[in-house]
């Protein structure tokens, strides 16, 4: 594999569910990055999940900003 440039969260490395390589960014399961947070920083869930859409998900630090996705088929995303 090439050099990698993709940009990883610090604590979040369970929580790679995959990598793009045209891009080169890294792909993070959202759930599973919640759940670290309550683990690791003892968060509610509540908490966890407003600490991540602030600190974490909304932000954009240049071309290789990983992705957030959450998992699941078609069916139980639009449910």
């Amino acid at each position: 594999m090439e050099d990698i440039q993709g940009l990883t969260v610090d604590g979040y490395d369970a929580a790679v569910i995959g990598y793009e390589p045209n891009r080169d960014i890294f792909i993070y399961d959202r759930q599973k990055m919640i759940e670290i947070a309550v683990q690791d920083m003892g968060m509610e869930e509540v908490d966890a999940i407003e600490y991540l859409e602030y600190n974490v998900w909304g932000a954009y630090v240049g071309e290789h900003t990983p992705i957030y996705i959450n998992l699941g088929t078609l069916t139980e995303i639009t449910q």
